[in-house]
């Protein structure tokens, strides 16, 4: 079993900057993809920012230019630098990951329990 434990979440300011963490642990041979998803009240969940396990990245439109995300291999860590922030960017956010727990190719996907994102003054 595969475990993901988001930190780093809180209530900042427009303009504002925050760093979310997310940290795999249990059995885990490889991570394919890496990313950050968010769901504001009242909407569907949305993807923010991806990342390959080559270092391809992915971003919303919404975030473009605001948000980086990176990961840590040797950790099995995924980060989001959220830049800028906007009162719109308030939400519950979770990291996804797509593990392979052993080597025999078969992978699934696994979810944190989300951090909520607060952007007010």
């Amino acid at each position: 079993q595969v475990q993901l434990v988001e930190s780093g979440g809180g209530l900042v300011q427009p303009g504002g900057s925050l760093r979310l963490s997310c940290a795999a642990s249990g059995s885990i041979f490889s991570i394919n993809v890496m990313d950050w998803y968010r769901q504001a009240p009242g909407k569907e969940r949305e993807l923010v920012a991806a990342i390959t396990s080559g270092g391809s990245t992915n971003y919303g439109d919404s975030v473009k230019g605001r948000f980086t995300i990176s990961r840590d291999n040797a950790k099995n860590t995924v980060y989001l630098q959220m830049n800028s922030l906007k009162p719109e960017d308030t939400a519950v956010y979770y990291c996804r990951m797509i593990v392979a727990p052993t080597s025999n190719a078969y992978e699934y996907q696994y979810w944190g329990q989300g951090t909520q994102v607060t952007v007010s003054s």
